[in-house]
């Protein structure tokens, strides 16, 4: 029979996300994601192989999970505008302080110039502009956003303008970044809704 695995891959990808945010690419070993998580490096070495075997089990993980959390964020929400909010300010949770902020950029730049890391990032980045798609769309046709809004164009926007929050954010380091996001946010929605927003887009 089988051992046990002890730590599932899961905790060992969160984990690595974490030491990511904390060391940068430099910092980023089989041995710091192990002590983090109580292994042995040798253990990850079973497990993915080595550092970049590590890295692609991330990028896959972070594909599956944008597919999904746009559907967990819905259901805690009202309205699609409100489910919107959370899950953009969902997506830089990992991201608290400036300086994690510029690891995990450090991290995206190194995988615009590797191929495998570059389609794996394409596949997360496309999962999120079609959740931020689908939830606009809802919106529009519950009447949160005005009619004829083009959501396909607005999604668009959107996604370059919480891009951006994020660096500006960590450049002139006002609030935090879930906050920039928030009101970023709501400024590129403001024209398209309606004088009387719901209660949950109150909140939002």
């Amino acid at each position: 029979m089988a051992r046990p695995r002890g730590v599932e891959d899961a905790v060992i990808l969160r984990a690595t996300a974490r030491v990511m945010g904390r060391v940068g690419p430099a910092g980023l070993t089989l041995a710091a994601v192990a002590r983090e998580v109580g292994l042995v490096p040798g253990t990850l070495v079973q497990r993915f192989g080595s550092k970049r075997g590590l890295l692609l089990a991330l990028a896959d993980r972070s594909a599956q999970e944008a597919g999904e959390l746009a559907g967990r964020v819905r259901g805690d929400h009202d309205c699609a505008l409100g489910a919107l909010t959370a899950l953009l300010v969902g997506t830089v949770s990992e991201m608290a302080t400036p300086e994690s902020f510029a690891h995990h950029l450090a991290f995206l730049c190194a995988d615009l110039t590797d191929p495998e890391l570059y389609e794996r990032a394409l596949a997360v980045h496309r999962a999120r502009t079609r959740a931020v798609a689908e939830l606009l769309a809802e919106a529009a046709a519950t009447g949160e956003l005005r009619a004829g809004t083009d959501t396909a164009a607005l999604a668009r926007t959107v996604q370059a303008v919480t891009a951006g929050a994020g660096l500006t954010w960590a450049l002139d380091r006002e609030g935090t970044l879930g906050e920039r996001m928030r009101h970023e946010l709501g400024t590129a929605l403001s024209p398209h809704v309606p004088s009387h927003p719901t209660h949950d887009q109150e909140e939002a």
